[in-house]
């Protein structure tokens, strides 16, 4: 007895406390030793001799093909009816844009990691998870990608995309540059930090369930950021996506804004990767 009156006297506990998931202290208790992956090098020659690697790029410029088909005629689908309800609607157009995101990036996680947005490319190339080889040959052929998709929409109804604008991105009229900006950079953010997060080395190798779960957070990420967005610049977030529009329609309010669509998104992706990098997974500090 003396020895329990000891123990509670003390605040002692005979039992071993679960710590928090995901903390330190969990993954020492469970015993599994977790290495960080190496840096991706600046320059890889090796990857242009791999057919894995035109093959990612391949299915990089399919996935952004199809993204573009899809949310246009979705976006036009609901600019040409003249009653908002008889269309799906800014709802609609969110979940269009979400729900591709979702799908493409099931399809090709796998093959290329299912980037399809130059921005989430160029944030995983900060956090050195790909060479610079390869996010310069992703962007290329997102960028076609996007193009050839807006491409086939106009060749189907041509007179409707010209008439509807082709889906281009502008800063609303009630809406300041500054606050375009603003909208794209944030919501370029939310994204490649759910990108981010959803793709952890360290949480796909504690919990197996995250890498096939990793396309839904992912891809209702793109679908909250488009609601919030879309009355503010029509919601850019994927500079490919804001090219291929602007370049097939081709009109000056296509191209008066769009420096923004590319500075805002660049903007938020590094912002995201340097939030990951030092203060969520703190790797700067980690001893070698």
């Amino acid at each position: 007895m003396e020895g329990k009156d000891e123990d509670v006297r003390v605040g002692a506990n005979r039992y071993r406390e679960r710590q928090a998931i995901g903390t330190a202290a969990q993954a020492e208790q469970d015993g599994k030793d977790y290495k960080e992956p190496p840096s991706a090098p600046l320059f890889e020659a090796g990857e242009l001799s791999s057919w894995s690697f035109y093959r990612a790029c391949i299915a990089e410029f399919v996935a952004t093909f199809l993204f573009l088909y899809i949310t246009v005629l979705t976006v036009m689908g609901v600019a040409k009816s003249s009653s908002k309800c008889n269309t799906v609607g800014v709802q609609g157009i969110a979940w269009a844009f979400g729900g591709m995101i979702f799908a493409l990036v099931y399809c090709t996680a796998g093959i290329s990691g299912g980037h399809i947005n130059p921005a989430v490319t160029f944030g995983l190339f900060l956090a050195r998870k790909l060479s610079l080889t390869r996010a310069v040959f992703y962007i290329i052929f997102q960028c076609l990608g996007a193009i050839c998709g807006a491409l086939v929409v106009k060749g189907f109804q041509p007179h409707q995309f010209e008439r509807l604008g082709g889906a281009a991105n502008s800063v609303s009229r009630t809406y300041s540059k500054g606050g375009g900006l603003g909208a794209e950079i944030v919501g370029t953010f939310v994204l490649v930090y759910t990108v981010f997060s959803a793709t952890d080395a360290k949480r796909n190798a504690r919990d197996s369930h995250v890498p096939i779960l990793a396309p839904l957070p992912i891809g209702f990420a793109v679908f909250l950021v488009h609601l919030a967005t879309i009355p503010v610049t029509g919601t850019g977030i994927n500079p490919a996506r804001s090219l291929g529009a602007a370049l097939v329609y081709n009109k000056d309010q296509a191209w008066d804004d769009h420096w923004i669509f590319w500075v805002g998104p660049f903007i938020g992706a590094a912002l995201a990767a340097l939030y990951h990098q030092i203060v969520i997974r703190a790797i700067p500090f980690k001893s070698k």
